[in-house]
């Protein structure tokens, strides 16, 4: 499974773009301007300083709709901001003799270089859209008004922003199942992203669809107006001259987060695999060995990121049976063994799944994955369910060490995780990663009385 998702974001051009940026800031530094500095010292400091500043000032946020204008004043703004950096650096290191006119000289040669790579990219990405197809997201609109043809001509005259606009839905009148004729055209045209006119819509519809997009992975934005939608916080973009709300802001949509969240799996992971699985595995093997014929590790179909199946990896605790991809362990189960019932206590069963995220299939944190034949049946019960699918599912999450770990019991139980699944997904940070992950460490040692 690809890091970044397919078809939808272009996710590895930000850390492509960091990367050329970093290159050009430090190699004209070393190379032509400041040849007798401390090149450790200023790559490490102006590294991170810019990486810093960048994600401050969003200074990487283009997206396809984003216009030049927008683009130039990114530029500006971090110009500015980088050169005073720069006479920051160089007055607290005053015997670098770092002289102003060769830092002005040295900014505006980085921002000359950074400026032809950012706008080459923009227009090649443009010109791969209309000359090849490629890059596009599949539309439709609810509601027809002078609003929503306005973002129709825009799909339609502007295929360089890398739209293909399919339909624009009349939502007005009492017709039967009118909206549930609508979903299934968008379900068959494999539509990625739904935009509605908040004034064509009643409260009703508006929920039915939200509702709908949720369970169906779709993205789902607004044309606003003065009318009272939800008490969410929205996010506001601008297709060209036009507003649009953005229901559910996910953090880990934008490339950055994800690249910095896929760093920390990987480091995390190749921790625990290098210090932990590489002795604890042979112990283990061992023991389940001893105890009961068949092999070491037992691996079980899971969906995952946009709903994608992948083999999820565990240390065998039960005695092979063919109940065991379609039923969870329970209080007492016979088919758990005694080796089985210690290393699920202790989770020392899950650690093989450091390898599905170092494989990139998971994440350290993230919500749950299910069992499919479980996925199916709790997609069609619980609302929204199909929104913990917008990211990568993990070895522990915000649900499980909230008491929703293991078993499901009632539907109680499912419809608390995915409220919590749906919390992380909206409020994620690297530090709440990092809370979860102490507070996994902690239940464990102090143990789970689900953990069975």
């Amino acid at each position: 499974m690809s890091l970044f998702k397919q078809g939808r974001y272009s996710g590895y051009l930000r850390p492509i773009s960091y990367f050329i940026d970093l290159c050009i800031i430090n190699g004209l530094a070393v190379t032509v301007f400041f040849k007798t500095i401390d090149t450790v010292n200023f790559i490490l400091v102006i590294s991170t300083a810019w990486i810093i500043l960048s994600t401050t000032s969003k200074f990487y946020e283009v997206y396809r709709y984003t216009r030049e204008v927008t683009i130039n004043t990114l530029l500006i703004r971090q110009l500015v901001l980088f050169m005073l950096l720069i006479f920051a650096y160089s007055g607290y290191n005053y015997d670098l003799e770092m002289y102003p006119n060769v830092v002005i000289k040295y900014v505006f040669s980085c921002f000359v270089l950074i400026a032809i790579f950012k706008f080459t990219i923009y227009y090649l990405l443009q010109k791969y859209r209309v000359s090849f197809g490629g890059n596009f997201r599949r539309t439709v609109i609810f509601g027809k008004n002078k609003n929503t043809l306005a973002l129709e001509n825009f799909f339609n005259e502007n295929p360089e922003y890398g739209y293909y606009h399919t339909n624009t839905f009349s939502v007005k009148g009492d017709k039967s199942n009118q909206l549930g004729t609508y979903f299934d055209i968008i379900k068959r045209d494999a539509i990625d992203e739904i935009y509605c006119s908040i004034s064509e819509l009643t409260n009703s519809q508006i929920s039915e669809i939200s509702d709908f997009a949720d369970n169906n992975l779709k993205i789902l934005k607004f044309l606003p107006d003065n009318k009272e939608i939800y008490s969410k916080k929205l996010k506001y973009e601008y297709y060209d001259y036009i507003p649009i709300l953005s229901l559910r802001n996910i953090p880990l949509e934008d490339s950055f987060n994800m690249f910095v969240k896929r760093v920390f799996d990987i480091a995390f992971s190749s921790m625990v695999i290098i210090f932990i699985l590489s002795w604890l595995t042979p112990i283990i093997a061992l023991l389940i060995k001893i105890e009961s014929r068949g092999p070491v590790f037992f691996k079980q179909s899971r969906n995952g990121f946009n709903y994608n199946e992948f083999d999820c990896y565990k240390f065998r605790s039960m005695t092979p049976n063919k109940d065991a991809h379609l039923y969870q362990a329970t209080r007492g189960d016979q088919r758990v063994t005694k080796v089985g019932r210690f290393i699920r206590k202790t989770s020392i069963d899950e650690l093989p799944q450091f390898f599905n995220v170092l494989f990139g299939d998971m994440s350290v944190v993230g919500p749950r994955p299910h069992m499919v034949s479980h996925t199916n049946m709790y997609a069609k019960k619980v609302d929204k369910f199909m929104v913990r699918h917008f990211v990568k599912p993990g070895i522990t999450g915000l649900a499980q060490i909230s008491g929703y770990r293991g078993e499901v019991e009632t539907d109680k139980d499912i419809i608390g995780r995915v409220k919590y699944d749906i919390f992380y997904i909206e409020n994620w940070s690297l530090l709440l990663d990092l809370k979860i992950i102490v507070q996994t460490f902690l239940n464990t040692l102090k143990g789970d009385e689900k953990a069975y």
